[in-house]
C-alpha cells in the first residue's frame, strides 16, 4: 500500500472513531514514507487514547517540529499546549512547564487573535482552580473563553466553560456551575468536539456532579459517558475514568460486587493509558470496603487511592472512627474540611458531623449541619436535601429532639429511598428507631430496626449490621445476641475447633449450607473471621 492510500485510510479511520486503525494505517504510512504534521497529529491523538501514551507524546513532539518547519506557528503552539496538558495529568510539572512556556512564547509572534492562546490559558486557570483561588480561576476561564469564542473554536470554548462551570461549583454557586456544565455536555455528546476535548469534558462533569450530590445528573452522564466508551472500544483514555464512575454509582445503589469489579477495571485502565482513574479507582475500592467491614483492606485501596496524589477523604477518616478512635479522625476530617474549596468541603459534611457526634463535639457538628441547611436551601436537590435532613435529625437525637429528629430522620429516609441509596436509608431508619425508643414507641422501634438489619445483611455490610442488631437487643438484652438458634448452633461447633465438614456432618447440613450461616454469623456479628467469631462465642457465654 502506498503511503498515500495510508494516510488517507487513517484519515477515514480517524474521523470513524477506530483509532486503532487509525494509528496502524498513520503508523505504516509514516514509516514508508513520512506524514505532513496535521497527520503525525492526529497518529499523536490516537496512539494516546489507545493507551500508548509515551509513543504518542513522542509523536505530538514531532508535529510541533513539523509544524514549525512549515512555519505553521499556531499549530505548533497547539501542539506544545497539549504536551504542556497531557504531561501535567502525568505528574512530570517540569516538563509540562517548559512546553507550556515554549506554547506561549510562539503564541506571541501571532498576529492575530487565535485559540491556541485560550488553550494556553488552561493550564493557568487549572492551577489556581486546584490552588484555592476558583475566583481568580475564573477571571481566566472568562478569558480563555472570549478568545475561543472569537475565535470560533468549539474545542477550546467547550474546556474554558468546562472550567468556569467548576469555578462557579467551587465558589458555591452550584446551580449557575451545573448550568454550565450542561452546556458543555450539549457540546460533547453532539459530536461537535475532537476526542480528547469530549473524554475531559465526560469525566470532569460527571465528578462535579457527584461533587455537588447530583446523582441524577452523574448518573445520566455516566449512562451516555459508558455509550461513548463502548462506541470506541479500543479506546483506553477515558475509559478506565468511566468505569470509577461506574464504580461509585453501582456502591451508591448497593451493587457492591459489581462495584468492586468496575473498581478494578478502572485501576487496570489507570495502568495502561488512562491514569486520571487512578483515584477513583482506588477510592471507589476502599469506600465497599469499608462499608463492608474489611478495614484492612480499606485501608491498603486509600493509600493506593493517596499515590494518585489527592487525599481519600472523607473515606479514610470514616475508617479511622471505625477503628475507635475518634479523636484522631476528628483531626482529619477537620483538617481536610479546612483547608477544601466550598464544592469539595460541602462534600465532607456529613463525615464532619458524623464524626464530631462521636468524638463528643456537639458544637462542632451542629455548625455541619448549619453548612449543609443553608446548602440544601441554595440547591434544593433530592441528594443534597437527604444529606442535609439526615445530619440535622442525627444531631437534634444528639441534643434530645427526638420528636424533631424522628420527623426530619423520616424526611431523609424517603428521599434515600426514592435515589434507591439503601446503606444511607438503612442508616436513617436506625436513627429512627432511637429516635422512637426515645419517645417510649418500642415497637415503631423495633419494626426499624429489624427492616434495617435486614438490608445490611443484604448489602454485607457487617459493622452497621452489627450495630442494628446491638440496639435490636435494648431494652430486653438476651445471652445469645442477634443470632438464630441454629447459627447459635453453628457458632458454638466453631467456637470447638471443627471445620466447615465437621458441623455439616453433625448438625445434617450441606457444607454450602454451613457456609451461609457462617458468613450471616460474621455478618451480625461485625467480625471477619473464625477466631474473632469465637471469642465473641467465649466472651458471651455460647462456647460450652
Amino acid at each position: 500500500m502506498s503511503t498515500e492510500a495510508g494516510i488517507d485510510q487513517g484519515r477515514a479511520a480517524f474521523r470513524e472513531h477506530r483509532w486503532t486503525d487509525a494509528f496502524e494505517n498513520f503508523l505504516d504510512a509514516d514509516r514508508r514514507g513520512g506524514l505532513p504534521a496535521a497527520d503525525l497529529e492526529r497518529l499523536a491523538t490516537a496512539e494516546i487514547l489507545t493507551g500508548n501514551t509515551t509513543a504518542g507524546l513522542e509523536t505530538l513532539t514531532r508535529a510541533h517540529e513539523e509544524f514549525l518547519e512549515v512555519g505553521d506557528v499556531a499549530g505548533a503552539a497547539r501542539c506544545a499546549g497539549w504536551m504542556g496538558i497531557q504531561l501535567s495529568n502525568l505528574g512530570e510539572m517540569a516538563r509540562a512547564g517548559g512546553w507550556l512556556a515554549r506554547g506561549q512564547r510562539l503564541a506571541t509572534e501571532l498576529d492575530e487573535l487565535h485559540a491556541v492562546q485560550g488553550l494556553l490559558l488552561m493550564p493557568q486557570g487549572l492551577g489556581k482552580l486546584y490552588g484555592g483561588d476558583p475566583a481568580g480561576a475564573l477571571e481566566v476561564f472568562t478569558r480563555a473563553a472570549e478568545i475561543a469564542r472569537l475565535a470560533q473554536d468549539r474545542d477550546v470554548t467547550a474546556l474554558a466553560l468546562l472550567g468556569t462551570g467548576q469555578a462557579n461549583l467551587m465558589l458555591g454557586r452550584p446551580n449557575e456551575g451545573l448550568k454550565i456544565l450542561d452546556e458543555v455536555m450539549v457540546a460533547v455528546t453532539s459530536g461537535e468536539l475532537s476526542p480528547i476535548p469530549s473524554g475531559i469534558g465526560y469525566c470532569a462533569v460527571i465528578g462535579n456532579c457527584h461533587l455537588a450530590y447530583d446523582l441524577a445528573r452523574a448518573m445520566e452522564w455516566t449512562i451516555a459517558l459508558d455509550r461513548w466508551c463502548q462506541a470506541r472500544p479500543d479506546m483506553v483514555a477515558f475509559s478506565g475514568q468511566c468505569q470509577s464512575h461506574r464504580a461509585e454509582l453501582f456502591r451508591l445503589h448497593g451493587a457492591w460486587a459489581e462495584a468492586l469489579k468496575a473498581a478494578a477495571a478502572a485501576q487496570d485502565r489507570s495502568t495502561r493509558g488512562d491514569p486520571q482513574a487512578l483515584f477513583g479507582g482506588w477510592y471507589e475500592q476502599g469506600e465497599v470496603h469499608r462499608q463492608a467491614g474489611n478495614i484492612a483492606a480499606a485501608e491498603e485501596s486509600y493509600r493506593k487511592a493517596a499515590e494518585s496524589g489527592y487525599e481519600p477523604q472523607p473515606g479514610l477518616a470514616l475508617l479511622t472512627l471505625a477503628r475507635g478512635d475518634a479523636v484522631q479522625a476528628q483531626s482529619m476530617i477537620r483538617r481536610a474540611a479546612g483547608v477544601a474549596d466550598t464544592a469539595t468541603r460541602r462534600h465532607l459534611l456529613p463525615a464532619l458531623v458524623e464524626i464530631e457526634l462521636a468524638a463528643g463535639d456537639l458544637a462542632a457538628a451542629r455548625g455541619g449541619a448549619d453548612e449543609l441547611d443553608a446548602f440544601a436551601g441554595e440547591c434544593p436537590m433530592p441528594m443534597v436535601t437527604a444529606v442535609a435532613r439526615q445530619a440535622r435529625g442525627t444531631v437534634n437525637l444528639a441534643e434530645g429532639e427526638a420528636a424533631a429528629a424522628s420527623r426530619l430522620l423520616r424526611q431523609a429516609w424517603r428521599l434515600w429511598f426514592e435515589l434507591g441509596v439503601p446503606h444511607e436509608a438503612a442508616r436513617c431508619r436506625v436513627l429512627i428507631a432511637c429516635a422512637c425508643r426515645e419517645l417510649g414507641d418500642e415497637s415503631s422501634a423495633a419494626m426499624d430496626l429489624e427492616a434495617a438489619h435486614a438490608e445490611f445483611l443484604e448489602l454485607g455490610a457487617a459493622p452497621a449490621a452489627a450495630w442494628a442488631a446491638s440496639l435490636m437487643q435494648h431494652p430486653a438484652s438476651t445471652q445469645e445476641g442477634p443470632l438464630t438458634a441454629r447459627e447459635r448452633e453453628v457458632l458454638r461447633l466453631v467456637a470447638s475447633g471443627k471445620g466447615n465438614r465437621a458441623i455439616a456432618a453433625e448438625l445434617y447440613l450441606s457444607e454450602k449450607t454451613v457456609a451461609r450461616h457462617l458468613s450471616n454469623i460474621f455478618l451480625k456479628l461485625g467480625v471477619t473471621s473464625r477466631a474473632a467469631a469465637t471469642s465473641y462465642a467465649y466472651e458471651h457465654g455460647l462456647a460450652g
